[in-house]
């Protein structure tokens, strides 16, 4: 019998991605706090933050797209999110 140890399998994998994840959610909703504090409370336009989070998310979602994982359920939660936020976004723009 071998008494190899097994150091990587789907189990570390599946923990990896998992803690790629939640380092994308903190860092990308972390910059978006960032980005409001800094328009509400200084009045700065931080346009280039707000396009490095979502050329981030454009690269995820190209990546995905490429190795053929994207549902039609995601796409239209996409496609929901989106209309919500731009929906919001012009809201906010008309009170302010």
């Amino acid at each position: 019998m071998n008494k190899q140890t097994i150091e990587h399998d789907e189990r570390t994998l599946a923990v990896e991605n998992s803690s790629y994840r939640w380092g994308y959610l903190v860092l990308a909703f972390g910059l978006l706090a960032a980005v409001a504090y800094r328009a509400f409370a200084w009045g700065q336009s931080n346009w280039d933050l707000l396009a490095l989070i979502g050329l981030s998310a454009l690269a995820t979602t190209i990546y995905q797209w490429a190795h053929r994982v994207v549902t039609r359920r995601w796409v239209a939660v996409s496609v929901t999110t989106a209309i919500v936020a731009a929906l919001i976004a012009a809201a906010i723009v008309l009170l302010h």
